[in-house]
């Protein structure tokens, strides 16, 4: 795209996941602008628009915002039952596209999108913003030198104790517009990140869910996730909105044939087999990773580069979590080539 005017941006509803998108493209400085935000909820869209710098065109209807030619990309920041129609409308007015996670909630779904992004040629990223702290891309770097050696499990895990309750947990509760519960919700997270690490294609899937606490959701509270890759090794993903982890939990792990690696997600540490432990990214200043896509995104798009997740690596989280909703309701081991094809 042009290196000479901003990438002109459209931020397709406001809710509260929104202002840290916001934030992103003010931290762009010059190379973006939010020309336009679409929410059903005027004065909801008004205060991204005040949060993104001001002087941004507000739309009841993101269709009107893609008909009126202000807009070069869009960000989507929907409920997840909403983001397909979304993307596809972007893609066939030839708009690029960040959209939040999860990509979308079924595989018709994601056909509908794969085909919309590829007939249009665009360029779509998934907001998979915890690949953006230091120590991930310095632990797949590491993977990659071979300072594990060849990868026999990982693990990676994302729970916290949620204070949803009926009055507040809004379209979460409901299996219809959530896509399940809390696995396809904070759970994608550490699904991305375990297949980002691990860098091989998951084969098989085994899973069991729990509704520990918050027994008003339609959905799973928690989960545990087994995924076995194609050159054997095993992946799990821990994750809950029902409690505080134990202070030892990693945020990922990575152990091999010559040693491990691991992260509380802000210090990566290194191991030999046998040998002691270093320090390979040390703790700095927290780190803002929605903002980090979000410049990412702006970057990707002026340089004409891939986003480091597609619509390729949305899909291929998606089929790990349907594969995992459909072993927990057979109470059996999935294969994601039968059930999806490849």
């Amino acid at each position: 795209m042009s290196q000479e005017r901003p990438i002109r941006v459209g931020i397709i509803g406001a809710g509260n996941i929104a202002r840290s998108h916001a934030d992103g493209y003010v931290r762009a400085g010059a190379a973006a602008e939010v020309t336009a935000v679409a929410d059903v909820d005027h004065a909801r869209a008004e205060a991204i628009a005040d949060r993104a710098g001001g002087g941004a065109r507000i739309f009841e209807d993101y269709r009107e915002m893609l008909a009126a030619g202000l807009v070069d990309a869009v960000d989507i920041c929907l409920p997840h039952h909403l983001h397909a129609d979304a993307i596809v409308a972007a893609a066939d007015a030839g708009r690029h596209i960040l959209c939040e996670k999860p990509l979308c909630l079924t595989m018709d779904e994601a056909k509908r999108i794969r085909d919309a992004v590829t007939a249009s040629g665009i360029t779509l990223m998934c907001s998979h913003n915890q690949l953006y702290m230091p120590p991930v891309a310095a632990a797949r770097q590491a993977i990659e030198d071979g300072l594990v050696g060849r990868v026999y499990e990982a693990r990676t895990t994302d729970s916290f104790y949620n204070d949803f309750d009926p009055s507040s947990m809004g379209w979460r509760g409901s299996r219809a517009t959530s896509g399940g519960g809390e696995l396809i919700d904070t759970g994608y997270h550490p699904t991305y990140l375990l297949l980002n690490l691990v860098g091989r294609t998951p084969v098989e899937v085994t899973a069991m869910l729990g509704r520990h606490r918050l027994t008003f959701m339609e959905g799973e509270d928690s989960a545990t996730v087994l995924v076995r890759f194609d050159d054997g090794s095993i992946g799990t993903i821990v994750t809950s909105w029902a409690y505080q982890p134990a202070g030892s939990t990693e945020r990922f792990s990575v152990v091999g044939e010559a040693g491990s690696l691991w992260s509380d997600g802000k210090t990566l540490f290194h191991r030999r087999r046998g040998g002691d432990t270093v320090h390979l990214v040390d703790p700095g200043e927290e780190v803002p990773t929605i903002q980090l896509a979000v410049v990412d995104f702006i970057r990707c798009l002026r340089e004409g580069s891939r986003p480091i997740n597609t619509e390729v690596e949305g899909i291929e989280v998606l089929k790990v979590i349907l594969g995992a909703y459909a072993s927990a309701d057979e109470g059996r081991i999935v294969s994601l080539a039968d059930r999806f094809g490849d």
